[in-house]
């Protein structure tokens, strides 16, 4: 297509692009990843490196996994598109909120935590769902 602008690579002779989905999971596992590690050297300088040590390794841990979801969503695109979504979401709603109390001194929000770990863990839950029900070949 003439003028189209996403991402292209090529297999095969043939033109694969990039959905809407994975280019968002891609771009959420690059930041998971540069934050991570961010945090993870702030971590090893500080006086209670705790909350941010925690912070970077969801980060770090989360971020090859938006990767494999952005390679694989199209096995299930709905239920693993809402995996990705919620697990994008709760990792960066539970990281941004340990990294505000560290930094900031309070919490993003009240309750942030429990809901980004909640949508993480329902994010886990979709994946297995989306596996589960994925197309057959």
């Amino acid at each position: 297509m003439e003028g189209d602008r996403r991402p292209a690579c090529r297999d095969e002779g043939r033109v694969i692009r990039a959905s809407m989905p994975a280019r968002i999971f891609g771009i959420a596992a690059g930041l998971f990843g540069g934050f991570g590690t961010a945090l993870a050297a702030a971590a090893s300088h500080g006086a209670d490196p705790r909350g941010i040590a925690i912070a970077a390794a969801m980060l770090l841990v989360h971020a090859p996994t938006l990767l494999a979801l952005a390679a694989l969503r199209e096995l299930a695109p709905r239920v693993l598109g809402l995996a990705g979504a919620a697990l994008a979401g709760g990792v960066a709603i539970f990281a941004a909120d340990l990294a505000a109390r560290h930094y900031l001194g309070t919490r993003l929000f009240p309750g942030a935590a429990p809901l980004g770990g909640s949508l993480a863990i329902a994010g886990w839950a979709g994946i297995v769902l989306g596996f589960l029900v994925a197309r057959r070949p």
